[in-house]
């Protein structure tokens, strides 16, 4: 993360960038998986690789739905690309609760972490193709935004449980009284 921070401060790293590298080492993690599996592998070191996948997953949807989604939903006013985001986060979390409470070589193993993976793969492609894309051409400040989700994945690195800071804290939207519920 320190080199992350490095060129957030140089300038050179904006919001985009930091989620499509969270990206990048998600699509990673799998194809290490993968592998791993072809080659028949151990599975202990398999499920470090879940263990890794589930952590970087969770981590990932927690600065979104905490600090970007909220940003980017006030900025583009686009509720249907966002509440699509969110369902698709909210599956994500319910197969990576199934994969934590088993073991690779554990029935269905395998076809739950691909199961996964193609949901988070048609995710992230759509996220990129469509959400980014929008998000670039509306004008929110990127790099600002940037440091709000450095300091996040900052305080979940040291504790997942870590409160959100103050200056992140959501705002309720759309007259609810209460903002959106945080991930498990």
């Amino acid at each position: 993360m320190a080199n992350t921070a490095a060129l957030y401060h140089r300038g050179t790293l904006d919001a985009l960038d930091l989620l499509r590298a969270d990206h990048d080492k998600i699509r990673m993690l799998f194809k290490e998986y993968d592998s791993l599996r072809e080659r028949g592998d151990q599975d202990e070191h398999k499920s470090e690789i879940v263990d890794e996948i589930c952590y970087e997953l969770t981590l990932h949807a927690m600065i979104e739905e905490e600090i970007f989604y909220p940003a980017v939903r006030t900025a583009l006013g686009d509720d249907a690309l966002l509440d699509a985001a969110l369902e698709e986060h909210t599956s994500a979390r319910e197969l990576i609760a199934q994969l934590e409470e088993m073991y690779p070589g554990d029935e269905h193993f395998d076809a739950l972490l691909d199961l996964l993976e193609e949901e988070i793969s048609d995710h992230i492609d759509r996220e990129e193709a469509e959400l980014f894309n929008a998000v670039r051409s509306s004008g929110i400040d990127l790099v600002s935004l940037c440091g709000l989700l450095i300091a996040r994945k900052d305080a979940l690195d040291d504790d997942l449980t870590a409160p959100p800071l103050q200056a992140e804290a959501q705002q309720p939207h759309d007259g609810a009284r209460q903002p959106p519920r945080a991930p498990n």
